[in-house]
């Protein structure tokens, strides 16, 4: 898996990253969620680097011109619920995707800090011979893209895997590079070194889900 890292340089996404780590800005819901969609707007763009292209000849009022065009025919897929704003913002870009959503929770048993991830509903399109774009906007233990990515296998093999996160540790990087095939592609904002014993990023941010849209019980 080829690890696309954009917090080591210098660059405006550093400034959407911090605002959503600060908890102060956190406080309003609109802004955090907003912040995560320019994150992914911008990942969004420097993926798009990566993608098929073809010439195609535009016809203006004028004459013609030739472009390179993205020639990919993408699927996003987002883990629900957090990953619902970083969608909306690759979906600005990739606006003539086909969209699939999972939800994927983590099941805790009593206060024991192991769990399990439990996939419950999944609505897609095929995957066969297209390119992937999964989103979760937190990269903790890997396992929740594990069990996606498990649950996506009955929909056909795509072509191409490019995997999108806001925020995620070290461990859980080296965890997905062993599940997803080799020529994956991870497009990420920030990495922590650390997790909590329940496998909460350290210093993350804290519940992306929660901040975007409430807590809940």
């Amino acid at each position: 898996m080829t690890v696309h890292y954009f917090g080591e340089g210098n660059s405006l996404l550093n400034q959407f990253v911090a605002e959503i780590r600060d908890i102060e800005i956190q406080k309003d819901p609109m802004r955090f969620r907003r912040n995560i969609e320019r994150i992914g707007e911008v990942l969004g763009y420097e993926m798009s680097k990566a993608l098929s292209y073809g010439n195609k000849t535009v016809q203006t009022p004028f004459g013609t011109k030739e472009i390179s065009l993205p020639t990919d025919a993408l699927v996003l897929c987002s883990v629900l619920r957090a990953g619902l704003p970083l969608h909306e913002g690759l979906l600005h870009y990739f606006d003539r995707a086909e969209n699939a959503f999972i939800s994927a929770y983590r099941h805790h048993h009593g206060d024991e800090d192991a769990f399990e991830v439990i996939v419950k509903y999944f609505a897609a399109p095929s995957l066969g011979g297209k390119t992937l774009i999964l989103t979760d906007p937190m990269l903790a233990t890997g396992k929740t893209l594990e069990n996606v990515y498990k649950a996506l296998k009955s929909h056909g093999s795509p072509k191409q895997i490019h995997i999108v996160s806001v925020i995620g540790s070290k461990s859980g990087i080296a965890y997905v590079k062993k599940i997803f095939p080799e020529n994956t592609h991870l497009w990420i904002a920030a990495i922590d070194d650390k997790l909590t014993s329940k496998g909460y990023i350290i210093p993350g941010l804290g519940d992306a889900g929660d901040l975007a849209f409430g807590v809940k019980l």
